[in-house]
């Protein structure tokens, strides 16, 4: 089967619905609906994952820029915007290697027609599910890219909430993090309805009779994901409110904790 046969536009998917919500165009009418009716229960929705990838960036060259991490593992690749993870890090040092992970064919041929690295740098693309955490390690495409004797960026941006409890995302993102070196880090954003339960239950609903699985965290659950790894200042905090940069408005409203931790 080849992947364009398995593209089934009758069905929203996540990445399609936060691509509509970012402003962009690869995406279909059954996921602008979905995008549509999770903005009536939640108004700000599109401003907030505006700040999702806003903190994705920071966080980016914060591992890049500060702690001199010169390869990077993106868990849930998303549809390419404009400034994507490799292009922040390849911008500060060249030769900076990063392998994007997805499980969705639209997402990942879209990705590799447009994600193009830097000649001195590398990108690749592992075809693989976050529940798979040992097939996504051993896959050629990271292993001939990635030397995991080396500290490693690790993001995982919005991507736990589209797993289940029953399939055990703590466990899997444990398995990620023991591959990982000491002075790796990994960046985390996660839906939660800690901060206003009814609209976000509400948009949750929407997701859920589309057919998507969408799952918000309290902060001590998505802290369970970072282990013993040491959060960087100022911890797990709503995603706008992370080093936000000099002189940008701090929302009073919020969906996502975010936060940074390395591992000793």
């Amino acid at each position: 089967m080849t992947e364009e046969s398995r593209f089934d536009t009758r069905v929203a998917h996540s990445a399609r619905v936060r691509n509509y919500l970012l402003g962009g165009k690869d995406n279909f009418q059954v996921d602008r609906t979905v995008a549509e009716a999770m903005v009536t229960a939640i108004p700000g929705l599109p401003r907030m994952v505006h700040e999702n990838r806003a903190f994705l960036r920071r966080a980016a060259r914060i591992m890049a820029e500060q702690l001199g991490i010169r390869q990077f593992l993106v868990l849930g690749t998303d549809l390419p915007t404009s400034l994507n993870l490799h292009e922040i890090v390849q911008a500060i040092e060249h030769s900076t290697r990063v392998v994007y992970v997805d499980n969705d064919p639209f997402v990942l041929a879209v990705a590799r027609a447009l994600l193009t690295s830097h000649p001195q740098g590398h990108c690749a693309y592992v075809d693989a599910d976050l529940r798979d955490p040992r097939t996504i390690l051993a896959d050629p495409a990271l292993t001939g890219v990635l030397d995991l004797s080396r500290p490693v960026g690790v993001t995982l941006t919005s991507v736990l909430t589209l797993v289940a409890d029953e399939d055990d995302p703590w466990g899997k993102v444990a398995e990620l993090r023991d591959a990982m070196p000491s002075g790796s880090c990994v960046a985390i954003t996660h839906p939660s309805a800690d901060f206003d339960p009814e609209p976000v239950n509400q948009a949750v609903a929407v997701a859920r009779g589309a057919g998507m699985t969408l799952v918000p965290r309290t902060r001590e659950q998505v802290a369970g994901f970072l282990g013993d790894w040491v959060l960087l200042a100022p911890g797990l905090v709503p995603a706008a409110a992370w080093r936000p940069d000099p002189g940008a408005f701090e929302p009073a409203d919020a969906v996502c904790w975010a936060g940074v931790a390395c591992k000793p």
